[in-house]
Order: C-alpha cells, then sequence, then structure tokens
C-alpha cells in the first residue's frame, strides 16, 4: 500500500521562465514525492462511530487492527523515517521495537485492564484518544468538583517499559506553566491490581 504525489511542471518554455526545450532541465523525471503521512492517517482512522466505544474491542476497527501485521509492520516503519512523531497504537510501537511477541498479545494486555477496572466503581473508559492511540481509563472520584476540579487519575497503556501500564495521577491544569506529574510505572496487570488501593485514595 503506498501512495505517491507525482508533480511535473508543464513542458514549454512559458512554464520554465524561458528555459530552452532543449534544456536539460526540460528532460528532468516527474519529482515522486512518498506521501506517508497521509497513509499513515488512513491507515489509523477511525469510524466516527467509534466514539462510543465501552469497550478497547469496540475501538479496534482502524486497517492497522485488522490488516495483515507484515503489511502495517512495513508501513509504520516507512512513515517512522521521517523527523516528526508518528501517532500509533503502544503495542504496534512495542512491536516494531521487538519487545511484544504479537499483535493479539497487545490485545490481551488491554482487554485484561479494562476487565479489571471495569468492575470497580468510579472507572470510566474513555474512547477518545489521541489519533493513532489506544482508549484509557479515569478514575472520576479523583476529579474534583466545583472550581477544585482536576484532569483525573488515568491508567494508559504504554511502550515505554514491559509492563505496559502506566498512570497518570489526578493534577490541576489551571496553575500557568504548570507541568503534569509523570507518569508511574506499572508492573503489569498483577502490579496494578496490587495498587489499586493506593491510586484511587488520590482524591
Amino acid at each position: 500500500m503506498t501512495v505517491f504525489s507525482i508533480s511535473q511542471e508543464p513542458r514549454g518554455s512559458d512554464a520554465h521562465d524561458g528555459v530552452a526545450p532543449g534544456d536539460a532541465r526540460n528532460d528532468a523525471p516527474p519529482s515522486l514525492e512518498p506521501m506517508m503521512g497521509l497513509e499513515w492517517s488512513q491507515a489509523i482512522e477511525l469510524p466516527l462511530a467509534t466514539g462510543d466505544a465501552a469497550t478497547p474491542t469496540d475501538l479496534r476497527m482502524a486497517w492497522v487492527h485488522r490488516g495483515p501485521l507484515s503489511q502495517v509492520l512495513s508501513l509504520y516503519r516507512a512513515a517512522s523515517r521521517s523527523d516528526e512523531p508518528v501517532p500509533a497504537p503502544w503495542w504496534l510501537r512495542a512491536l516494531s521495537a521487538g519487545q511484544l511477541e504479537s499483535r493479539d498479545a497487545g490485545f490481551r494486555v488491554e482487554d485484561r485492564v479494562h476487565k479489571l477496572l471495569s468492575k470497580r466503581p468510579g472507572w470510566e473508559f474513555v474512547p477518545w484518544p489521541e489519533d493513532g492511540e489506544s482508549g484509557y481509563w479515569e478514575f472520576i472520584p479523583s476529579e474534583g468538583t466545583g472550581g477544585d476540579r482536576r484532569i483525573p487519575t488515568t491508567v494508559v497503556n504504554t511502550a515505554r517499559h514491559t509492563g505496559w501500564i502506566d498512570v497518570l495521577p489526578a493534577h490541576c491544569v489551571a496553575q500557568q506553566n504548570a507541568s503534569p506529574p509523570a507518569p508511574l510505572a506499572i508492573d503489569g496487570l498483577a502490579g496494578l491490581r496490587a495498587r489499586l488501593g493506593e491510586i484511587e485514595a488520590v482524591r
């Protein structure tokens, strides 16, 4: 799956500001500009209907979730050659780095986190991630009320370590130039289960 933009100026002296038809510049081949950014945005695009998704499974409707994995990895790696950050699911970044054995393994991590948190009061699945990302979970009681509202405690999947789970503590964004707290690395599902009491105590 490769898309190219082919741009070629019209031939002729008018198009080349006085360059003669026999000039070597007139014989240059068309300019092929890879449109990896556009192609990748199509690969991660989700239907609008996923805004009502209630589980991570409901969000797995983009080509990156269903396409042949070898092609998904090839396109992701091609798009990643640019200097710009490439939006992608955490599991794809982990797969590309050789840290995760399969796409299905990444799906299982998400599903197990959801199964754990959905059984506890106060947790909500949020299906509006950044482009290319998976959904995340917020602990609504940590949001506060009135003028004390904060960004609630959030659980996200991550590729930055092999526990695959980060917790972002509840924090206020009203203060000018305030930086969000550093994510807390969680040692897998067992680590999340063991620390939930501590995580939920932050209100």
